[in-house]
Formats: C-alpha cells, structure tokens, sequence
C-alpha cells in the first residue's frame, strides 16, 4: 500500500479514538492518522501556529500579523493542522476563528507512550515482541 493511498483513507475515517492503536502493531490505516499529526507538527511555521493557539483561539488575519507572514501562508499551514485533526475552525460572522483540539494531542502522547521502549513487552501476542528467556 502506497503512503498516498493510506493518507486518502484517513481522511476519509473518523479521528481515532484515545488510547488507539490499541495493540501494539497498528494497522496501516490508523498509523496513517499518527503520520498526519507528526507530519503537520514537523513545520516551524506550523509549531509557532500551535503555539500561539495555545494561548487563546485565533483569526488568520490576527495569526498573519503576530507571524509576519502573507495570509495565504497561515491559511495553508492551518489547512494542514485542519486535516491532521489538531485544529478545528469556526466561523463568526464573515470571521473564521481557530482553536486548538485537546484530545487529539491526548492521542498522540497516548501512542507515544504505546511505542516508547519496551512499553508492550508483556502484552504483544508476537513472538518478535516477547522476552528472550534465558
């Protein structure tokens, strides 16, 4: 399966839920999702963005300003947080406001702690994961 193929699928399912890949070897499609938000996150512009949510949600237009970059720059690298899912937008008026997705950013440290070293070795069902016993 092609890296394109596995991304255009998970767009296309729900967000994964906390905790998830519940076992330790994943299938293809949720590693998908990890991919999007490690990739959307790999960006300097896109980390000053997710800093700067923190903070308080945000319009582009006030992004724009506080990043001193064209506004057509902040609206691409929001598209792209958009679609990893660790940003949601909303519109006021003819405003459309940006905030950050909390459980998202649960997921991620949820798998970064699935795949830490030696974390599953009691509970993986394959061999390759198993203690060598001595």
């Amino acid at each position: 399966m092609s890296r394109r193929w596995l991304l255009r699928v998970a767009r296309k399912m729900p967000l994964i839920r906390p905790g998830l890949p519940a076992v330790p070897h994943a299938l293809a499609v949720e590693l998908a999702h990890v991919g999007q938000w490690f990739h959307a996150v790999s960006d300097t512009t896109r980390l000053q963005i997710l800093e700067f949510l923190s903070q308080r949600d945000r319009a582009v237009t006030e992004l724009a300003a506080l990043l001193d970059a064209p506004q057509s720059t902040v609206s691409y690298h929001l598209k792209v947080l958009r679609e990893s899912g660790l940003v949601r937008e909303w519109r006021d008026g003819r405003w459309k406001y940006h905030g950050l997705r909390g459980e998202t950013f649960q997921h991620m440290i949820a798998f970064t702690k699935i795949v830490g070293p030696g974390a599953h070795e009691d509970m993986c069902p394959l061999v390759c994961c198993r203690k060598a016993v001595s």
